[in-house]
């Protein structure tokens, strides 16, 4: 495969004599590479933007989403890129602090807060998106055109499977661990 895990990881201090505990094949689990790769992209990105233009991947990421809809609330950013709420709303706050958006009420139902880009944000975006597609380019550069196609492909029907992912958990969770179903997650 790749030399991704150079070398490769083994156990420290095993007893021989005793039979190995099930451990992940992190060369073969699939959820390890999707996060290596986006924690690693993400993090150069980060760094880099806070570089170049004083601002982090969160604002970037909702940026972006703010340069193609013309408004949305704080949960339709969460909802859509995955990053908790409180988070999206902070960001969102700063990104109003730094005249990068602006809010206003929803027509249809006064209680929600939207977020608009506003022209200083759109510059913003538009100078960081240079960067950020040089980062795509050398990053699928190792692929060819219709590997990129395949490889896209796959990652929106993995996306769009997610749904089933969490059902899946919850059903296994109720069976086998009962008592996490009312359990509620700590942090």
């Amino acid at each position: 495969m790749t030399k991704a895990l150079s070398p490769k990881f083994k156990g420290k201090g095993a007893d021989p004599k005793k039979a190995p505990s099930p451990t992940i094949d992190l060369e073969q689990y699939a959820p390890a590479y999707l996060t290596w790769i986006a924690n690693k992209l993400s993090g150069g990105a980060s760094n880099a933007y806070l570089r170049a233009f004083d601002v982090g991947i969160e604002t970037w990421r909702i940026l972006v989403l703010l340069a193609i809809e013309d408004e949305l609330t704080a949960q339709a950013v969460s909802k859509t890129i995955g990053m908790d709420k409180a988070s999206v709303s902070r960001a969102l706050k700063n990104m109003q602090a730094d005249g990068l958006v602006t809010f206003g009420l929803d027509n249809n139902d006064g209680r929600l807060r939207l977020a608009t880009i506003t022209e200083k944000g759109r510059a913003l975006h538009n100078q960081i998106l240079e960067l950020a597609r040089e980062r795509e380019r050398v990053f699928l550069s190792v692929l060819a055109k219709h590997e990129r196609e395949s490889l896209l492909d796959l990652l929106r029907r993995l996306h769009d499977n997610l749904p089933s992912v969490e059902k899946a958990t919850a059903e296994f969770l109720e069976q086998r661990y009962p008592q996490a179903v009312t359990r509620r997650p700590r942090g």
